[in-house]
């Protein structure tokens, strides 16, 4: 029978890539978070921990924080060699003691696999919202209304610090897009513009390419612009572009309990498809 002393935890490393691969591939419990950096990305940004058992890696657990006080858990990959409560309480007992030690955090999930919210309960996290998902698959047309003075282009590289800007302005912290996280997103963007005036970024929308369409990653208004109507042209222009591309299916991700964003995509043909994610968080 496996014992404690048996088991060893340290911080992965490089060299562990393949063997971390084949854990997320193989492993019957696995929690990915949804990100623009691939999990294994992580390695070497604590805290992001393995265990071990005779030199095999058992579970692995990655919560390195991303913006700076929030630590989304990305990465719980459990083999089932020890049990997955031990396997979470042990990696998670120490990354929380890292995260404390470095001060005051907020650590989320978004739950995917319903074997993970026992986990999380058990360990005081609690239910926050839920990410609520939605589809337009309708080809009536939207009108593009813009207040004077503004106009919708596409966005540039070098608009992403002000992009990043505009995000921590209009969204609570544990969900705004810090600017290594928009980095990363630009470049895997299909369809990425921006609303501005006098030279200033007001608005923005990002979309990736799916297998069915397009999907709207990030829609922000700075707060003092929003109810103008910048956040619907953004997204009427969305769906011009997509149509044009021939991207006729587009899907979205808002929370449960924005009821603006809510309203704004019902009004534009935007559907609830029924799958909903909880989201849990613990104050660090």
């Amino acid at each position: 029978m496996m014992v404690d002393v048996d088991l060893q935890m340290r911080s992965a490393v490089q060299t562990d890539r393949r063997l971390l691969a084949n854990l997320m591939q193989l492993g019957p419990y696995s929690h990915r978070h949804l990100d623009w950096r691939y999990p294994l990305d992580w390695i070497g940004s604590p805290p992001f921990l393995v265990l071990e058992w005779q030199d095999q890696i058992i579970s692995v657990l990655a919560c390195p924080p991303d913006p700076p006080l929030v630590a989304w858990i990305r990465l719980f990959v459990a083999s089932g060699k020890i049990s997955l409560d031990d396997s979470w309480q042990k990696l998670w007992n120490a990354a929380r003691l890292y995260l404390v030690g470095k001060g005051h955090f907020m650590a989320a999930a978004i739950v995917l696999q319903e074997w993970y919210h026992s986990l999380l309960l058990a360990s005081g996290f609690s239910c926050r919202q839920s990410i609520v998902i939605l589809e337009r698959e309708e080809r009536l047309p939207v009108q593009v209304t813009l207040p004077a003075g503004f106009l919708i282009r596409p966005m540039l590289q070098h608009d992403l610090p002000a992009v990043a800007e505009l995000d921590a302005a209009a969204f609570d912290l544990l969900w705004q897009n810090s600017l290594p996280a928009l980095e990363l997103a630009y470049p895997q963007a299909v369809l990425a513009t921006v609303a501005e005036a006098d030279g200033q970024v007001l608005g923005y929308q990002l979309s990736t390419r799916n297998p069915v369409g397009a999907h709207l990653a990030r829609l922000a208004v700075r707060p003092e612009q929003q109810g103008r109507g910048l956040g619907r042209a953004l997204v009427a222009d969305l769906i011009h572009q997509a149509d044009r591309h021939g991207m006729y299916r587009l899907t979205v991700n808002t929370q449960s309990d924005n009821a603006a964003s809510l309203t704004l995509y019902n009004n534009l043909g935007f559907r609830e498809t029924g799958k909903r994610y909880a989201v849990y968080q613990l104050q660090i």
